[in-house]
């Protein structure tokens, strides 16, 4: 029997190590695969984490162009409504000129803006009435004055409109009204007008 227990001693033992051996074995291919799971895991997350900062920059940086280029329409709404407003203070102070006044700037349109000096003015509703007449002395006298025709004649017309005239001859007709020379005086002077507004 001592043969057979040292032989069962021998399989066990050999078996023993071969079991230890499997085990170490398994131990070490467990670690490398985690250790290789550890890496990609590691990869991925700082792919991701850079790939999420990244958009979030690119984000960050839209909105701030998005609310930039919002400030800019708001500020640009905002100077053309001070503009607005300066013309229309414009206007206002035309309509509110005293008499003589008013009647000097309408005969100084009349007579800069006719061409022959034998034309027909035609004031608005409220203004023909009232200055007419005088409108249309005055300016024949700043014609005279100048050395020209100074033959104009109040038309017989009136228009609904808000200050200033309309130089009539014939089928042609200069368009004088405060309005129209406020909008071309606009035009030609927005630049200068919102550098006075918006100056720091």
């Amino acid at each position: 029997m001592n043969g057979i227990e040292k032989l069962t001693e021998r399989i066990t033992s050999d078996a023993e190590q071969e079991r230890s051996r499997v085990l170490q074995n398994a131990s070490q291919q467990a670690a490398s695969i985690q250790a290789g799971y550890d890496a990609v895991a590691e990869s991925n997350y700082t792919d991701a984490l850079a790939k999420g900062k990244a958009d979030a920059a690119e984000r960050i940086e839209r909105l701030g162009s998005v609310a930039e280029l919002e400030a800019k329409k708001l500020r640009l709404a905002a100077k053309q409504e001070m503009l607005d407003k300066a013309f229309d203070l414009a206007r206002e102070k035309l309509m509110s000129l005293p008499e003589q006044e008013y009647v000097d700037l309408l005969a100084k349109l009349a007579a800069e803006g006719c061409a022959t000096g034998r034309e027909a003015l035609v004031l608005s509703v409220a203004d023909r009435p009232r200055y007419g007449k005088k409108v249309v002395l005055a300016a024949n006298a700043k014609l005279e004055a100048a050395g020209r025709t100074g033959e104009l004649t109040l038309s017989e017309e009136s228009r609904e409109f808000t200050g200033g005239l309309y130089i009539q001859d014939g089928n042609i007709e200069n368009n004088c009204t405060f309005s129209t020379i406020l909008r071309m005086l606009r035009e030609q002077m927005a630049g200068e007008v919102a550098g006075i507004l918006f100056e720091n």
